[in-house]
């Protein structure tokens, strides 16, 4: 009798947290590979920044000056797909938890897992460990491109220029905290046509709003809006007025996504799956 009760498997009840935590992560790994909506958003990911920077590269500079030449950034012009591939991101992270709410499957998923967090701080980490992969390595991918479809000395660049490293490690950076914005929206919305439209609209509409104020408001709000301060991690290799510096605007844009995380979590436990 004591040979068999020696070798059963613990209670679930009777495990370590960490080792709990650690099957949870596998599980959320699992369903971020397995389902089709997110394996389609990392590819075109992936596929907007590698063909956009490609069509910028054959297409643009033929057209440029010499006064446009000197006064045109290469970076900027490699990761302009990033401007496409971040709506990838961001519906990926917001369906990371509302696909699960409008099948029902979360409420499978918290009776498995009733520390409700706990699987919140697994889908933060396998989310931001993929959009950080994914993103860096297109980013990566979009910059190498660009310099192989040009034609000629025109933008050509190292990433050793100053600037270069960063921003083009930058667009990864800004991909993954974009991801956890939108998952932090999930989180508090659970509706997926609801978060989508707020996260863009979060965005893009008080750019939008604002650029329409007097210039001396514009140079005040502007900076800190969250795509304009996320931008300046991979935007510019080099400070512009009226901007906040790159690690500094991708410390507001971070701060956001935190915020919407923090608020998820704390508003998670206390409503109805």
């Amino acid at each position: 009798m004591s040979a068999t009760t020696a070798n059963e498997t613990p209670n679930p009840a009777q495990r370590g947290v960490w080792s709990e935590f650690a099957d949870v992560l596998r599980s959320e790994f699992c369903k971020l590979r397995s389902v089709r909506s997110s394996f389609w958003t990392l590819v075109a990911t992936v596929v907007f920044n590698v063909v956009f920077a490609a069509l910028v590269a054959i297409f643009i500079p033929p057209h440029l000056s010499t006064a446009d030449l000197a006064t045109t950034d290469p970076i900027r012009l490699s990761l302009a797909g990033l401007h496409l591939s971040q709506i990838a991101i961001g519906v990926l992270g917001a369906l990371v938890i509302t696909s699960e709410y409008s099948t029902g499957m979360i409420r499978a998923t918290f009776t498995a897992v009733p520390r409700r967090r706990m699987v919140l701080a697994a889908k933060v980490i396998v989310l931001a460990t993929a959009a950080l992969l994914v993103g860096t390595i297109s980013s990566y991918a979009a910059y190498f491109t660009f310099q192989g479809f040009l034609s000629g000395d025109k933008l050509t660049s190292s990433l050793g220029d100053p600037g270069v490293l960063r921003a083009v490690t930058g667009g990864g950076l800004y991909l993954a905290a974009l991801g956890l914005l939108g998952l932090g929206l999930g989180i508090i919305i659970r509706s997926s046509a609801g978060t989508i439209a707020t996260l863009f609209g979060l965005l893009f509409v008080p750019t939008i709003l604002v650029s329409v104020l007097p210039h001396s408001v514009q140079a005040t709000i502007a900076p800190y809006l969250p795509m304009n301060a996320g931008e300046q991690i991979f935007i510019a290799t080099h400070h512009e007025a009226n901007t906040l510096g790159p690690w500094t605007g991708f410390g507001v844009f971070s701060l956001y996504a935190a915020i919407a995380i923090v608020i998820g979590f704390a508003t998670i436990t206390r409503r109805d799956a």
